[in-house]
């Protein structure tokens, strides 16, 4: 990943991602209001690279974000599996795995998680994200033996999101890999 430096925290004028909102309501009789903000929901994929038996990751500053209208959410994944990674995925090879709400309490915005099995056959680009968006995107292959520890890890910085999803596999996939 490249090397962040000189970063600093201002005022966001204008942005086409977020916008700050207040919520004013009534709850058992007493006027209350509670500040938010608006964005856009977002997708996340968990791989699984069976020619590496390994768990495919990006280290990125950003989740995979809903901001193309007309994409269903599996569209959407798929877009960003070859933007990011270089594996092209259709919608029918993914799986859903969950819709939850991340950032509670701020956004309240809905991220979806979906699944796929890939093998080295299917990448057909570097990924790496989108040179003209800025994207600086690291692809990681987490080999399976090391998944649960790079997810208890607490001195490793990862989203909820990825700790959830290798539980997921572990408990949802992994014990139909030996029957293969």
């Amino acid at each position: 990943m490249e090397r962040i430096e000189g970063a600093a925290v201002g005022r966001c004028a204008a942005s086409p991602y977020l916008r700050p909102l207040t919520l004013h309501y009534r709850q058992n009789g007493a006027q209350k209001s509670w500040d938010f903000m608006k964005t856009h929901d977002s997708v996340a994929i968990l791989m699984f690279n069976s020619s590496q038996q390994s768990l495919v990751l990006v280290k990125q500053f950003r989740p995979g974000l809903v901001d193309q209208p007309g994409l269903s959410l599996e569209e959407v994944a798929c877009s960003e599996a070859w933007e990011e990674c270089g594996y092209r995925l259709a919608p029918s090879d993914l799986r859903r795995v969950a819709t939850y709400k991340s950032g509670v309490g701020l956004t309240g915005s809905s991220q979806t998680m979906f699944y796929a099995e890939v093998t080295d056959g299917q990448r057909g680009g570097p990924g790496g994200g989108l040179a003209e968006e800025g994207e600086l995107i690291e692809v990681v292959h987490l080999p399976l033996d090391g998944a649960r520890a790079f997810a208890d890890d607490p001195d490793v910085p990862k989203t909820l999101g990825v700790i959830f999803g290798i539980s997921w596999f572990f408990s949802c996939v992994a014990p139909d890999l030996g029957s293969r």
